[in-house]
């Protein structure tokens, strides 16, 4: 058997981080040899950090609870341990830029939860299935950062990624209108019910900054490449709410779509049934089969029932029907922690070692 990569976790005391932690844990490629988050943590047992907060519904594992939590920005001790290291620190976008340019620099590949680097022009943002031809344009980065092996990926917002995997097998029809309502469990913000006891039976129809990234980062998601760079696709046009509501995880989006040449109901359900990505084709650990799943049942999908479809990874997709100003309407639902965060970073990290771009220091 081939050897583990060696993996640190920056920022692994917080939500996103204990959730890499979990899906790590069995991980038959990756190995969390260790875990880092700020100052505060740093010296700390990993148990001992995360005391009182472990927010997952498996224990912490054995392997990374004795471990001693580093001080995140020390890179030139961290740098030379790891092959390379997801990133979900929780710092203002300035610091995240520095800190995940730093272990580029330090020929350390970074697979980051942050939207730090979302818009620069040469860094891959992935949903696997999705622009996995994307990847190309580390070579670019690498040359604009002088390194040979470190490079800068990062995941789209989890807001986007159970609507977006369901329009990409529609855009040959002509995408070209886009109305989305999301519905966002309250761990995207990083909160239980406990901590934010005031989410219980309350609706809040603000969370910031989301629908500017819902609208404008499938466009990224969509582009093309051109000249060692990303260019932002021109269509379709997406407006967005987005509204936070007390579920715990999952986040369930009402969309509406319309297009140059109209398909049939039964050709959408189809392409949707049969849609299989790079992932799927290469046999990736993370990659859900199928990974887009349609319901019948017009009560589908639920976000209580049916979150956790393709181990959190997959799409739930239900109630494709007609609609009076659009050409269809139809809901879907993705988990927010595991595809829509660290789950999505670590299948794109599969992606980028099957492809050559991360491998053993």
């Amino acid at each position: 058997m081939a050897k583990k990569l060696r993996v640190g976790i920056l920022g692994a005391t917080g939500m996103v981080g204990q959730r890499f932690v979990a899906l790590l844990e069995r991980h038959p490629s990756f190995e969390v040899v260790l875990v880092a988050a700020s100052a505060q943590s740093a010296g700390k047992k990993y148990r001992e950090a995360v005391a009182g907060r472990w927010a997952m519904p498996t224990a912490i594992p054995s392997a990374v609870a004795e471990l001693e939590v580093r001080d995140a920005s020390a890179v030139g001790q961290i740098a030379p341990a790891v092959d390379f290291v997801f990133c979900a620190t929780d710092m203002s976008k300035e610091a995240t830029l520095a800190l995940e340019e730093a272990y580029a620099k330090a020929e350390t590949p970074v697979v980051s939860n942050n939207s730090a680097h979302r818009a620069t022009p040469d860094v891959p943002m992935m949903i696997p299935e999705v622009n996995p031809e994307h990847c190309r344009v580390i070579d670019a980065q690498r040359k604009r950062l002088g390194t040979a092996r470190g490079f800068i990926a990062v995941k789209p917002n989890c807001s986007l990624q159970s609507y977006v995997p369901a329009l990409h097998p529609l855009k040959k029809f002509g995408l070209r209108r886009v109305a989305v309502a999301t519905y966002q469990a309250i761990s995207g913000a990083g909160k239980t019910f406990e901590t934010w006891p005031e989410m219980l039976d309350n609706v809040i129809p603000f969370i910031k900054g989301e629908e500017e990234k819902s609208e404008r980062e499938p466009m990224k998601i969509w582009g093309s490449l051109d000249g060692g760079r990303i260019v932002d696709a021109r269509d379709p046009v997406i407006s967005a709410q987005c509204i936070r509501v007390p579920a715990t995880d999952g986040h369930l989006a009402a969309v509406f779509a319309s297009f140059d040449q109209r398909p049939s109901p039964e050709e959408v359900t189809e392409l949707w049934k049969s849609f299989v990505g790079r992932p799927q084709t290469l046999g990736l650990p993370s990659a859900p089969k199928p990974f887009l799943t349609y319901f019948e049942d017009e009560t589908r999908p639920q976000t209580r029932l049916d979150r956790d479809i393709g181990g959190g990874m997959g799409v739930a997709i239900g109630r494709l029907r007609r609609d009076a100003i659009f050409d269809y309407r139809f809901v879907c639902l993705s988990h927010n922690t595991v595809r829509g965060a660290a789950g999505g970073a670590v299948l794109t990290a599969e992606l980028l070692a099957a492809e050559g771009y991360i491998s053993g220091k």
